[in-house]
């Protein structure tokens, strides 16, 4: 799904958007002021020629599309915010790879980064995993690009390759990540990701195997199949895999407990191969948490570690959290609200923490129809209209008031062929209870910004 070029407009508009579209106070004279938990209002650090992030310029181009509302997330680091709940899920994974694995001398075996910054080049976020040029997961209507070449990441995976280059065997990787999502209580355009990635050599992977010294990690001449990529041994796979699997089956029972049914299921990645999700059983229902398998040897090779095979995870923070501690929304993550927060200052980051909800306060619903604008995108994903870009609009007006966008009706005219959407907006406070009028003049200026920068006609 791709995002209008914000360039083939004037670009001022954006940057006097209200945030939250709070024109509530004083007949709308006054300076805008945000209604979500987030404290102050950002300062816009948008230009008409640049993007201004961690205090380095980045110019500005075609397939510019970050907001001023994602860049004031940038550096607020929730999982390194201590005893903030991501912060809590990364310190019991962390104590438990430092519990579990050690070296000779009895010192962690996985080194630990979460403070990358999470500016990075298009390079790193696809071409350094094998994701080829035209990949959907590539798409401007998916992605923040600060430009052509630069972009906030869309995955932890992106500083894979500079890790392993720096000789790293073992590490763990933390970090926020930003992608352009559709809106409810699981999903929010900047969460956390937390992956794992071990290498072994010939020796580490088959010295305890017997007569491992006549096995090796690769066969010259070998073919790809579901099992295996070309370059490896089926029993070099065989045992990574083990490893693997056995790795994060005592990740996930350290966490959810000794009792948890565990299953896997085969799946597709550019940057692995064979590649598995695991799911678990939780209340009656199989949830994915996470996704994994067998590192491409072409990105080790890349990264100056070709005498060597591997393994990497990925799962989400907000995920395991919200089923951990029972909390029932993605925008609670990024509450101030003390009544939140204090509900996870415990001492030990092993003691188990029950979210209890805050008065949960009455939702406002209201309906916006519009006729989509006749142009279609290109083969870089400018132009034309998704609803990516419809919900990247109200996140960047009603941002957290907003609980829930959902397409509920889509009509062709018979005669014109012109084709119209209708989506139902949720809007709540999380704190306190909004008012009708609060809603209609955030309502009304969605509207009138997706006229103006979405090209889309009203049927109000």
């Amino acid at each position: 799904m791709r995002l209008l070029p914000l360039l083939q407009c004037p670009p001022l508009p954006l940057l006097h958007r209200c945030c939250l579209s709070t024109l509530l106070a004083n007949g709308g004279a006054a300076a805008c002021r945000r209604l979500s938990t987030d404290g102050p209002a950002p300062q816009p650090a948008i230009g008409q020629d640049s993007v201004e992030v961690l205090g380095r310029s980045h110019p500005r181009d075609d397939f510019t599309n970050v907001t001023p509302r994602i860049l004031a997330t940038v550096g607020r680091n929730l999982h390194n915010q201590s005893h903030h709940p991501l912060w809590l899920i990364k310190e019991r994974i962390k104590a438990h790879f430092y519990s579990s694995y050690t070296g000779r001398w009895g010192n962690p075996l996985f080194s630990v980064h979460d403070n990358l910054s999470p500016v990075v080049t298009v390079e790193q976020n696809f071409d350094s995993l094998l994701i080829p040029p035209g990949h959907p997961s590539r798409k401007r209507g998916d992605n923040y690009y600060l430009n052509r070449k630069t972009m906030l990441r869309a995955h932890t995976s992106a500083h894979q390759r500079e890790l392993v280059s720096s000789g790293l065997d073992a590490f763990l990787l933390a970090g926020d990540v930003y992608r352009r999502d559709e809106i409810d209580a699981s999903h929010y355009p900047v969460f956390h990701q937390m992956e794992g990635v071990r290498l072994f050599s010939n020796h580490e992977l088959f010295s305890k195997v017997q007569h491992g010294d006549d096995l090796s990690l690769f066969e010259a001449g070998g073919r790809r199949s579901p099992q295996k990529q070309e370059t490896h041994s089926l029993e070099a796979v065989k045992l990574l895999e083990f490893n693997l699997k056995h790795t994060l089956t005592r990740l996930v029972t350290h966490l959810f407990g000794q009792d948890l049914e565990v299953r896997w299921v085969d799946c597709y990645f550019p940057f692995t191969h064979p590649s598995f999700e695991m799911e678990v059983r939780f209340q009656g229902d199989w949830m994915e948490v996470l996704g994994c398998g067998v590192m491409e040897q072409q990105l080790l090779n890349s990264a100056g570690a070709g005498n060597k095979a591997g393994w990497a995870f990925g799962l989400g923070l907000e995920r395991l959290a919200m089923v951990l501690y029972g909390i029932p929304d993605i925008r609670l993550f990024w509450s101030q609200d003390e009544r939140f927060l204090t509900q996870f200052r415990v001492e030990d980051v092993q003691q188990p923490v029950c979210f209890q909800p805050l008065s949960k306060y009455p939702p406002l619903l209201n309906d916006m129809s519009f006729w989509l604008p006749e142009t279609k995108e290109d083969e870089d994903g400018a132009g034309g209209f998704t609803e990516n870009d419809f919900y990247e609009l109200v996140r960047s007006i009603g941002g957290d008031l907003v609980e829930k966008v959902s397409l509920v009706d889509q009509f062709t005219h018979p005669k014109t062929g012109r084709r119209s959407q209708c989506y139902s907006i949720i809007y709540r406070h999380m704190e306190r209870t909004l008012t009708q009028q609060e809603v209609k003049l955030i309502h009304e200026q969605i509207q009138r910004s997706a006229e103006t920068e979405l090209g889309v006609q009203g049927r109000y």
